[in-house]
Formats: structure tokens, sequence, C-alpha cells
């Protein structure tokens, strides 16, 4: 009988093995851990004679690539085990719906330290970009960016029936967020109701708290409130997610 209680052991073993199964997709980890690199590299070399504007775009890009290319990579992962009935056999023995988030969630969680390592001391340290704040809170807001990312990817492939669905919800999950997150004009400038939408999506907390360590050397209030925010809807979605897991598949 499944229940919501997360054993150490189990989860552990559903770590293992979606990773196990990662190590044979080497294009998804590719677009994983090489894509952001890259993408942030072409961005530095996009603002060469103005690298003020790749320290403001930059800092943001951090903690959105994370989210996006995590949302990518789990929606369509998860989605391959919901539709070749893997999830359902494994709901079937005694392997708690807790346990099944946990271990997903931990397997994308140590993948996404990877991936945001690497884009953070590549921008910090060979692409010069520019923070006054320390470059470990810019990989913790990655990392939180990432884990925001699984678990609105666990979330979505549950209403997709195929891969080409999965890659479809991301206009609608994730390109609102990146038009009112921020990152191309602030906030405040923005017509009232839009501003209203973009206080309620977590992308606007994201860039808000990367720009706090843009401007502040210590952390502030208002990157405390930002990155709770984060971790908050990040906890929220995955527990959204959980609830998904009982669907049948078609």
């Amino acid at each position: 009988m499944n229940t919501s209680a997360i054993t150490p052991a189990r989860t552990l073993a559903t770590t293992t093995r979606v990773l196990r199964q990662l190590r044979h997709d080497p294009r998804t980890i590719a677009l994983m851990l090489l894509v952001p690199v890259v993408m942030i590299t072409l961005l530095r070399y996009v603002f060469d004679a103005s690298p003020r504007t790749f320290d403001s775009i930059g800092a943001s890009l951090l903690g959105i690539f994370p989210l996006i290319t995590m949302f990518l990579v789990t929606s369509i992962a998860t989605l391959r085990e919901r539709t070749s009935g893997t999830l359902e056999r494994l709901l079937a023995m005694p392997l708690g719906k807790g346990d099944l988030i946990a271990g997903y969630a931990l397997a994308f969680g140590l993948l996404a330290i990877v991936q945001s390592a690497l884009a953070t001391g590549l921008s910090v340290w060979l692409l010069g970009l520019d923070v006054l704040g320390s470059p470990w809170l810019l990989l913790l807001v990655a990392l939180l960016d990432a884990l925001l990312g699984t678990a609105l990817g666990l979330f979505v492939s549950a209403f997709a029936a195929s891969e080409y669905q999965a890659v479809q919800f991301m206009p609608a999950v994730i390109f609102p967020q990146l038009l009112l997150c921020g990152l191309f004009t602030p906030r405040e400038s923005m017509q009232p109701a839009l501003r209203a939408v973009s206080d309620v999506l977590p992308m606007s907390y994201a860039v808000d708290a990367m720009t706090q360590i843009l401007h502040h050397a210590d952390p502030t209030t208002a990157f405390l409130r930002d990155t709770l925010i984060v971790a908050a809807c990040a906890l929220l979605v995955l527990a959204l997610g959980a609830a998904t897991l009982r669907r049948r598949t078609a």
C-alpha cells in the first residue's frame, strides 16, 4: 500500500535508478550541463562592447537557464515513465509517493548542482561576471531555480500524452514568466495588470534575488524574502506533482 511517508532507503533507491537511466542518455546530460554554459558564453560575447549589460542580464540568466533546462528534461523524462507504465508499477510496490517524488527531486537536484556550479563558475571566474555579492549566493539561487524547474516538470508531465505535448507546455508555463520576470524591463514600469500577474510568478522572485546579489555585497532582507518564495513555490509544486502520481496513463 502506498503511503506519503518518506523512507530514506527507498528514496535513495529511486534516486539511483533515475541517475542510472540518465547515464545512458548522453543527449539529456548534454542538454542539462552544456547548454547553459554555451548560452552564457554566447551572451558574454554578444555584449562584448558593453560588459555592464552582460553583468545585469547574465546574473539574471544564471537563475533562468537552470529553471528552463530542468523543466524540459524533467517533464520529458517523467512522461516517459508515465507512458511506459513504470510509475504505475512502482506505485503498486511498497513505495510511497513521498519516496518517489523525493527520489526524482534528489536525482535531478544532484544534476542541478553540477549544472549550476558549471554555469556560475564559468560566468564569474572565466567570463568576468561582476557582482558585488558572493558567488555562492548566485549558486544558491541557481539551485533553487533548478529545483523549481524540476518541480514544474514533474507536475506538467501528468497532463501530456507525448513528449511533443510536454514540450508544448513550455510556452504556457515558462514563456509568460520569462516575459514578466523583469529581465527585459523593470516590473515597476509594466502596465498595472501585468505587474500584478508578475507578482505571483516565481521566476520574478528568482530574477529579483539575482539582482540583489548583483547590487549588494551582503544578503538583504529582500534577497531572503525572494529566495524563500522561490523555495516555497518549488515545494508547493512538488506536492502538486505528487498528487498527480495516481493518474493512470492512457
